[in-house]
């Protein structure tokens, strides 16, 4: 058996790495390798992954690692800011769903149990997928990519009671007692990790952080504790993984923790998306091919125009609207084990369930190409989205400024943006941050900058800055596309002014320099060139370097408390 399995799993990577690699060369998503592979290596074709507990198991640790690094990212003073949206939307979006998706069931002529089973599954999105393309994008730290995780939580609470309702009524449980047991299980689990967290983890951390290997080790068995302990009562592990790396993620060393973990998460994750394809059933589907194309439509199309409403009621830019729309363009997993346990009960018959598990193929491909090209789309369908925008003021704004013209425009203010601020007021006096992350322009608000929230990927937003009499512009957005879009909005107004973007990729900044970039930073290469620098000024003199070292040392400690960490290669920044 143990030689069998070896072997599976081996044929499954091999397996993986040809697609993912072919994926990769078409410049697609990997995601979409690592599905095509469980199809390939599935039951329709070469019948390779067996379903036993090794794979499962070996997924659920994706899982459980993938939302535990989402959750490391989401400080609970992050979520409040957005709690409020969250919950309205992700209620509003399941219910309006529902309602919608029940009456176009019932006229394509299913009974009102199979249509209400439809109905509601098709309001649950992915938040395993979501979490996953959010984070390759490097938009969890977005206002959007906060707000979809938070009512994605939402929408995986209410699916949890949903499959938890439906049991009982199998199992002839008395169903309020049972909710109101859950609902109180749930809020004293909360309070005990919320004590824990506060009270005796710190103190642990601190002591644990000695030694990084140990710090691994810790932070894997704490998310397995928790994780164990919402099993044990009932409740997902998906929610345990996440309100584990929530309780870390206001630790000093929660990025230490981030970057080891997430090799392990992209290891095991393959493993998620390679048995979720194996599993995709797409026979006996020739008799519901229209109900099949209508309800992917709905779910693509209706489900995101849902969300832009909802947010658009709220006061929020029909921008913000339409990328956390897409987010749910999808039917999660608790869509097909609900439709599972709908059959399993005798509510429903096996072509349902195969009708949804093919909705679920269709949406889940298409999805994936909307969200990675979301700022792609969002150009070219802008202009018929102002229905969705709400004339005044809008709360994702944060417009921190009084002037109109700027000496210096400075585009992110995390990591090489705050090293520049310093030299940046000495200049100039008159100059503007632009940064994407709603925290730090509060932040920043409040030491007294000129700040405002925006991404240099949205052409509305750059043709609402006046770049005709700036004299410096400074991109510390390591995304190439981006910063040729920049490069090119400045050009068409103002030829003369001193255009500085960073980049990672030497061919990249070359074609940056053709584009008509001033000067490209590479931080990679400036380390060593700071170096050799010290070199040639300091000689073999110990005192200096110990000066320097001395200066160093206090900067890091200034960069951990403004939560700074050394980046792979993201997006902002």
């Amino acid at each position: 058996m143990i030689e069998n399995v070896f072997v599976e799993l081996s044929i499954i990577i091999i397996l993986a790495v040809i697609i993912s690699g072919i994926m990769k060369f078409l410049k697609q998503p990997l995601i979409i390798g690592y599905i095509l592979t469980g199809i390939l290596a599935g039951p329709l074709f070469l019948n390779i992954v067996k379903p036993h507990d090794v794979i499962t198991t070996l997924s659920q640790f994706g899982i459980v690692f993938l939302l535990f690094i989402a959750g490391l990212s989401l400080n609970p003073k992050v979520l409040k800011s957005v709690g409020k949206v969250s919950l309205i939307t992700g209620l509003g979006q399941i219910l309006f769903t529902t309602i919608i998706g029940f009456i176009i069931a019932k006229l394509l002529g299913f009974s009102d149990i199979e249509a209400l089973y439809i109905a509601v599954a098709l309001t649950f999105s992915s938040t395993i997928i979501i979490v996953k393309l959010l984070s390759d994008k490097n938009d969890l730290q977005s206002l959007y990519g906060r707000i979809s995780l938070g009512f994605l939580i939402v929408q995986d609470i209410v699916a949890i009671f949903i499959l938890m309702v439906i049991s009982s009524l199998n199992n002839a449980i008395d169903v309020i007692n049972f909710v109101m047991k859950t609902i109180l299980t749930g809020i004293g689990l909360l309070v005990f990790i919320g004590f824990l967290s506060v009270f005796v983890l710190p103190r642990i951390i601190n002591i644990v952080a000695k030694s990084q290997e140990f710090l691994l080790l810790f932070s894997i068995a704490w998310l397995l504790f928790i994780t164990i302990i919402f099993h044990y009562f009932n409740f997902s592990i998906e929610i345990g993984a996440l309100i584990a790396g929530i309780s870390l993620s206001m630790s000093p060393y929660h990025f230490e923790i981030k970057s080891k973990m997430s090799v392990l998460r992209d290891f095991f994750i393959l493993f998620f998306f390679v048995l979720l394809g194996s599993q995709i059933s797409i026979m006996n589907v020739s008799q519901f091919l229209l109900p099949i194309l209508i309800f992917s439509l709905f779910i693509l199309i209706g489900n995101p125009l849902i969300v832009m409403f909802l947010m658009g009621l709220l006061r929020y830019t029909k921008r913000t609207g339409f990328l956390a729309g897409l987010t749910v363009a999808q039917i999660s997993e608790f869509s097909l084990i609900l439709i599972a346990l709908g059959v399993k009960v005798g509510h429903l018959s096996n072509d349902i369930l195969a009708m949804v598990t093919t909705i679920g193929l269709i949406t889940m491909f298409v999805s994936t190409y909307m969200i990675i090209h979301a700022n792609k789309l969002y150009c070219y369908l802008s202009k018929y989205l102002n229905i969705f925008e709400r004339k005044g003021r809008k709360i994702d704004e944060h417009i921190h400024h009084k002037g109109k013209h700027y000496d210096i425009i400075l585009f992110g203010c995390n990591r090489i943006g705050w090293s520049l601020l310093k030299s940046l007021k000495k200049v100039s006096k008159n100059l503007l941050i632009v940064d994407y992350d709603p925290e730090i322009i509060i932040s920043l608000a409040k030491k007294g900058y000129e700040c405002r929230y925006g991404d240099a990927n949205d052409i509305e937003f750059l043709n609402k800055l006046d770049f005709s009499k700036t004299k410096m512009v400074i991109s510390t957005i390591p995304d190439i596309e981006t910063n040729l879009l920049l490069i090119r909005k400045i050009k068409e107004v103002n030829k003369k002014a001193i255009i500085i973007i960073v980049s990672h990729q030497i061919e990249e900044a070359l074609k940056l320099y053709e584009s008509g970039a001033t000067y490209v930073i590479m931080p990679y290469f400036l380390g060593a060139q700071h170096a050799s620098t010290l070199i040639e000024k300091y000689g073999m003199d110990l005192r200096k370097f110990l000066e320097e070292k001395s200066k160093q040392i206090a900067h890091l400690k200034t960069r951990i408390k403004l939560k700074h960490e050394h980046p792979k290669a993201e997006r902002h920044r």
